[in-house]
This record gives C-alpha cells, structure tokens and sequence, in this order.
C-alpha cells in the first residue's frame, strides 16, 4: 500500500518514510507541492501525509484542490509543529481528516495511519469464500473452517481473525483493532484495552495459531498484535 508524503525537510522525511516502510508501507516522499500534485494527479496512492504549514502554498487551498481533484475518499493527514490549535480546525474543515504534533511517535503515527486506512476502505461484505492456508474465511455466513473442520466463533472473534490475515505480516496496534472490530460499539472508557488481549487470546486458541499450522500470532511491545506466516 502506497503512502504519499509531502515534506520538506529532508530529516523529518526520512523519519517517516522509515516509520511507515518498518509497518509494511510503500512510501513515496516529495518536497514540493508541484511535485506532489504532478504524481496524485495518477491517483495511485492509498493515503496523503501533508506537514503543515507549508511554506509555499496557501494551506487550506492545498486540502481544497486535494478534495475537488481526487475526491473525499483519499485520506488526509496532516502533521504539524507549533501549529495553533485554530490553524488545524480550519484544516479539517477544509477536509483534512487527522493531525499529529510533532515530535513524531513512530506507534501513534502507525495508529492514526491505520484507522484512517481501515475507515476509508473497509473490508468487503461479500459471499466469497477467502483461503489462507488451511483456514476458509467464509464472508456471508461468517464461518470459519480449518481443515474442513468448523470453528466455533463468535461474530467480533470471527471479525479479528479475518482482521489479523487480511494483514498477515502487518503489526496491528489495539487502538486500530478497537476501531475496526468493535466499530464504535463503545465509549473508550467503556471498551479497556484488555477487551483486545482477550479476545485475541481466544482467538489464538481457537484457531490453534502454532506453527504446525503455519502461523504465528505474536505480541507487539507496548503497541498490538502481529499474525506472521511460519515458513519451514
């Protein structure tokens, strides 16, 4: 998945680049707006970093043109330094959809960057049947076969499962399987993280994620879970 940056500061550039290539994100960097436009106008990429202010442009104009030239579907993250708080209102009034301050936190940037992506193109409700191995994902029914053999789920452990292989390889954070799974069932202060870790324990046991069967579901320090793929 392809992320588009606007930054001119060689620095901070390579620090978000870096962020985003280690959480299995393709990043593409540019230091000016002509720049930037010339390659969007493409429309081959799945999410926009801007750092605000730009020195160069009229900054809600830039969201503007983003907004009439490639649609309210792109998502828009704007990161800031020392930028008042009246500055990033009018931002997202003009259709930004996010901000963070600087200094950059490589697990909040990841965070952010993945409820947006996961609000902006959810998973499909089709009648198809997804293969990962010997695990078979049906979407209509909302079923769960391993080898054949039927596991019982309920519909938010069914939800992870398919979260955790429609991103083998990819960390998730808490925050972002909170967003996607329980889809705003609850207030934060009414879903604690712990609501994530046992769930995912659940889901470990009863998809019986060992090695045996290919995969491995493992912590994430201080910041989520990851499904990796056990080669032999």
């Amino acid at each position: 998945m392809k992320i588009a940056l606007l930054e001119p500061q060689a620095s901070q550039s390579v620090l978000i680049c870096d962020t985003l290539t280690a959480f299995g994100y393709q990043c593409q960097s540019f230091t000016t707006v002509k720049e930037l436009q010339q390659q969007l106008r493409r429309g081959d990429c799945a999410l926009l970093i801007i750092a605000w202010p730009m020195p160069e442009a009229a900054n809600v104009d830039l969201i503007g043109w983003s907004r009439e030239k490639l649609g309210h579907d792109l998502p828009l993250l704007l990161i800031g330094d020392g930028v008042a708080p009246d500055a990033f209102a009018a931002a997202l009034d003009a259709g930004a959809d996010d901000y963070l301050m600087t200094p950059i936190r490589a697990a909040e940037l990841a965070t952010r960057m993945q409820v947006l992506l996961f609000r902006r193109y959810p998973l499909p409700d089709t009648s198809q049947q997804v293969q990962y191995g010997h695990y078979r994902f049906d979407l209509r029914t909302s079923l769960l076969t391993l080898n054949g053999e039927p596991i019982e789920l309920t519909h938010k452990e069914f939800a992870l499962a398919l979260l955790l292989f429609r991103n083998l390889g990819r960390p998730l954070s808490r925050a972002t399987i909170l967003e996607t799974v329980w889809a705003r069932d609850l207030d934060d202060d009414e879903m604690p993280s712990r609501t994530v870790d046992t769930h995912v324990s659940r889901v470990r046991n009863k998809l019986q994620l060992r090695p045996e069967h290919g995969y491995r579901l493992a912590p994430v320090y201080s910041y989520g879970y990851r499904l990796e793929q056990v080669t032999e």
